[in-house]
């Protein structure tokens, strides 16, 4: 009879199970995880390569010559059959050259205005960083200027007026400014985003095509970014407008931020429980969050002031108030 006392030895296979610790994750194959807003954002921020741009670029140049010489020739055969109908042919191309001219002269201002924003941001996060009055002073004097002609800020723009001279530190001067000027401006953004966030939800929703919801989500994400850049004064043009969607996307996806994170554990759970009774409404709620994410980051990059004396916005806080009564059970913050 073997001792009970001594240890018992059991001799495991070479195909044994791993230790629990070491095992590899179970992945939820069944849990949302916004993949349309994850496609739309990897579609718009996708790298262009120097032979794709200068592919297009060499193409655009050809159909133009080719173009001009066909309305060259139009033109003057038209001269040569019937002078007045020639000369009329002249006249329409000549107005089309003038409405193409004042596009492009659109679009450039739609960039100056763009990098003026900008610029105004990393002047004011400089002085913040080196607490220079002086500095401060002249961010807040291109600020006023910019919204000197805004009637919803005459209000803000008045108090800033009349308290400048009271407060003796930079970081107090563009404080003020955050507060009186720009606060105003984050209630619109947030609307802005609150909207967008409950139509890529509803359609994610409702819509059972993924190609749908993924276009969905990028026209929403493209009128929500364009609508903020309008609001803080960025009014962008077509080019402009796609130019800022890139740089925000682009932003995210190298930061990884268009993925599940801390700023979205609620709206996680808020999917979580939506899945269980439809993985469309999960869907929803999740590509709503990081449609939410996508106008933060747009708030940043298009506000004149950074983030300092107002608090960023929350996402699952956005969320919540955009999903309000949307579904039967919304995110909690």
């Amino acid at each position: 009879m073997k001792n009970p006392k001594r240890p018992v030895l059991i001799e495991l296979p070479e195909d044994a199970p791993v230790a629990p610790q070491n095992a590899p994750v179970v992945q939820d194959v069944g849990a949302p995880s916004g993949q349309a807003m994850q496609r739309a954002a990897a579609l718009a921020a996708r790298p262009r390569s120097v032979l794709f741009r200068w592919f297009w670029r060499l193409g655009a140049a050809l159909v133009g010559f080719m173009a001009s010489l066909w309305a060259w020739d139009a033109l003057t055969s038209l001269v040569a059959r019937n002078t007045y109908i020639g000369y009329g042919a002249i006249g329409l191309l000549g107005a089309f050259m003038l409405v193409c001219l004042a596009i492009i002269l659109r679009e450039w201002a739609a960039f100056a205005r763009l990098r003026k924003l900008d610029g105004l941001r990393r002047d004011a996060e400089a002085a913040l960083a080196s607490a220079d009055l002086g500095a401060a002073q002249g961010v807040l004097d291109r600020l006023l200027t910019l919204y000197r002609d805004r009637p919803d800020l005459s209000w803000g723009h008045a108090r800033v007026l009349e308290r400048r001279r009271d407060i003796l530190d930079g970081d107090g001067l563009l404080s003020l400014a955050e507060v009186e000027l720009t606060a105003p401006l984050d209630q619109q953004a947030r609307r802005e985003i609150e909207a967008a966030a409950r139509q890529v939800a509803t359609v994610t929703a409702i819509v059972p095509l993924p190609l749908a919801d993924m276009l969905v989500a990028l026209a929403a994400n493209l009128r929500m970014i364009r609508r903020i850049a309008e609001i803080y004064g960025g009014r962008a043009g077509t080019l402009g407008s796609w130019r800022l969607t890139r740089s925000v996307l682009t932003h995210l996806v190298a930061t990884g931020a268009v993925a599940v994170g801390d700023d979205l554990i609620g709206s996680i759970a808020g999917g979580g429980v939506l899945s269980k009774i439809s993985r469309r409404f999960g869907e929803g709620v999740i590509n709503g969050a990081l449609t939410a994410r996508v106008g933060v980051a747009a708030m940043e990059v298009c506000r004149p002031l950074p983030f300092h004396a107002a608090k960023r916005p929350s996402v699952t806080r956005l969320l919540q108030r955009a999903l309000t009564g949307l579904f039967a059970t919304s995110p909690k913050a």
